[in-house]
């Protein structure tokens, strides 16, 4: 007997949020393979933001990978610019951000709105910002650091 389209769609779902959110695996799936496709969906994330935040993934150099992923695991992707950003100002939270991710943050916050929930949107009016002991300033578009990280 051939399964609904409802459920269908609704183990395709509780696969994808197996995968990306952390859920558990779902019923009449093998845990090893799902487990597997999980940490090689979470690398490729962490590439990717590693990609869009580049001097936070060097400021972490060999506790990028192990941060990510703590950070990641349960949590569904909003795309690598934003999850970039979420990590960012979470580890400013917790007093663990780089001074180069402190720098790259307060250039980002410069220059662009983010209140976390809604897709960032570039700032109009001069903006002075601070992220972990940087400063940086924007005005007519231009973005420069006025104090960098304490390093």
């Amino acid at each position: 007997m051939a399964a609904s389209s409802g459920d269908l769609a609704a183990r395709q779902a509780a696969l994808v949020a197996a995968l990306v959110a952390g859920a558990p695996t779902p019923p009449g799936f093998a845990a090893a393979p799902v487990a597997a496709a999980r940490a090689a969906l979470l690398r490729k994330r962490a590439g990717d933001v590693a990609r869009h935040w580049p001097l936070l993934a060097a400021g972490l150099g060999d506790t990028w990978w192990e941060t990510f992923r703590a950070w990641a695991t349960d949590r569904p992707t909003n795309g690598s610019l934003r999850d970039g950003w979420d990590l960012a100002r979470d580890l400013r939270a917790r007093d663990a951000l780089p001074p180069l991710g402190a720098e790259e943050l307060a250039a980002r916050e410069a220059t662009t709105r983010y209140d976390g929930r809604t897709t960032p949107r570039p700032r109009r009016l001069p903006a002075v910002v601070r992220a972990g002991g940087a400063v940086a300033v924007q005005l007519a578009g231009r973005v420069r650091l006025l104090r960098p990280a304490r390093r």
